[in-house]
């Protein structure tokens, strides 16, 4: 079976921003979600793979046998848009999308060019019900909080 790509590393996150993010706004916004994650989740940032900063963990496994583990929320700073890892399926993730700024869905994630562009108070919200639905469905880290 394949070995997962992205697991947690030692990285330092404010090293890889400095280092890995050009542009001012950017870097803003990535210390911006920082600190909104944090408070959010609960838990420290830490580096998943070499750009994605997640918060927390929790342990899935697919009905094919393949497993592994994954950040509880997170985002990467990527070149032209951020990943945000904040979205679970469910209806009222569904409609909180409704009021959220401007974005676009992709499979496991939502790109945003900036904060400015979409509502915190909605993304707070996809936080929170993503990771209620991670505890409710996974073995997660958030029930050790």
């Amino acid at each position: 079976m394949a070995k997962n790509k992205t697991t947690e590393t030692a990285i330092n996150v404010i090293d890889f921003i400095n280092s890995y993010v050009d542009k001012d706004q950017k870097k803003a916004d990535s210390f911006q979600l920082i600190e909104l994650m944090k408070k959010w989740s609960g838990f420290e940032p830490k580096m998943w793979g070499p750009t994605i900063i997640g918060f927390g963990s929790y342990h899935y496994k697919y009905a094919s046998g393949h497993e592994g583990d994954s950040p509880l929320i997170g985002f990467s700073p990527r070149k032209a848009e951020f990943s945000l890892y904040v979205f679970s399926p469910t209806k009222d993730n569904e409609h909180l999308l409704d009021h959220f700024g401007k974005f676009r869905m992709g499979k496991a994630c939502i790109y945003v060019k900036k904060l400015a562009d979409i509502n915190v108070s909605v993304l707070e919200n996809l936080c929170k019900t993503s990771i209620a639905y991670l505890n409710e469905h996974h073995e997660c880290a958030c029930r050790e909080s």
